[in-house]
């Protein structure tokens, strides 16, 4: 079977896919591709049909040596690749040989790339994805991230786009100064004071250190509760409530000065107040911004939210309709 040889494992990077969906009932959160998007015209640009495993790298990709002829392409967060140690390009279908090297540069904008390779990341699959889901140590490889020596099998070669495919620049990432991201006010926000409220969707608020696969915790303000009797069955906390689901891009404020916003390894439950969720297409968003910028959130409703996932769809099969023709 042919391998990647991993020669280093930069400073996260791990196995995944589409996701691990339908398992929230017995408390597994999805996982996969926290972009969904670069992950998805990645796999494209490699003729990777959908679902197809890939890596997801944070802040350094990982070098990684290839033993026989494959595409490859690069997507997400910008930063410099190099092939051999010649430049390469992202968002463009690469070839690759054996005994060739991918190395990357620290991103320059943006937290997480993307590497799709043709026949995709072949590891075994765990209740329906190849995900990693670090916290307990299934799927992807070995339930970690990637690190030196490691052996990563591939699957068959598909008939992939020409070599210089390439997506144009209008179907790719934005890296703004201040991410906003688009909230469905709900679930408990009735903890929180009217002005509490307002300020949470007023305030800037900046991604602390604690960020990664499992959340984003901010800070920037200080919100207010609603004074009540502590419940039966719920904590001293302010923020705190029987427990409840929690949705994918849902946000918690415990304390009141530090909100988080759970993606996609985070626990399925618990007992802190969760006053909304980011819509699903700004988890796109969230995934590449980086620690020490700033992110804003703006309320708007289901309808809204439906129709950014229509957006999203439509930009998605604009990227595969350049691919098709590339093919053609």
């Amino acid at each position: 079977m042919s391998k990647v040889i991993v020669r280093s494992g930069g400073v996260s990077t791990t196995v995944q896919d589409s996701g691990r969906d339908g398992q929230y009932a017995i408390g597994m959160p999805p996982s996969g591709a926290m972009d969904q998007y670069s992950y998805a015209v990645a796999n494209d640009l490699v003729g990777n049909p959908p679902g197809a495993a890939a890596l997801e790298a944070t802040y350094l990709g990982p070098e990684l040596e290839f033993t026989d002829s494959r595409h490859l392409a690069v997507t997400g967060a910008d930063c410099e690749i190099t092939i051999n140690g010649e430049t390469a390009a992202m968002w463009q279908t690469l070839r690759v040989g054996s005994g060739d090297v991918l190395k990357f540069k620290p991103v320059r904008n943006g937290a997480r790339p993307y590497i799709a390779v043709s026949g995709g990341v072949d590891v075994p699959p765990y209740l329906g994805s190849r995900s990693t889901y670090m916290l307990t140590g299934i799927g992807g490889f070995e339930g970690r991230s990637l690190t030196e020596g490691d052996r990563l099998p591939l699957g068959e070669n598909q008939t992939p786009p020409p070599v210089g495919t390439t997506v144009p620049e209008s179907l790719r990432l934005e890296f703004p100064a201040v991410t906003e991201l688009r909230f469905v006010i709900g679930l408990c926000a009735y903890r929180l004071t009217e002005a509490a409220l307002e300020s949470f969707l007023g305030t800037e608020w900046k991604i602390t250190k604690d960020a990664d696969r499992v959340g984003y915790r901010l800070r920037g303000g200080k919100l207010d509760f609603i004074e009540r009797e502590q419940p039966f069955g719920a904590g001293s906390d302010p923020a705190n409530v029987v427990d409840l689901g929690y949705p994918v891009g849902s946000v918690q404020i415990p304390g009141g000065d530090e909100p988080i916003v759970l993606l996609n390894d985070a626990v399925t439950g618990g007992g802190y107040a969760t006053i909304g969720t980011v819509i699903s297409v700004d988890r796109d968003r969230i995934a590449q911004a980086r620690t020490g910028t700033r992110v804003s959130f703006a309320a708007v409703d289901i309808d809204a939210a439906m129709a950014a996932r229509q957006e999203r769809r439509e930009r998605l099969e604009q990227a595969r309709s350049v691919v098709a023709v590339d093919q053609g």
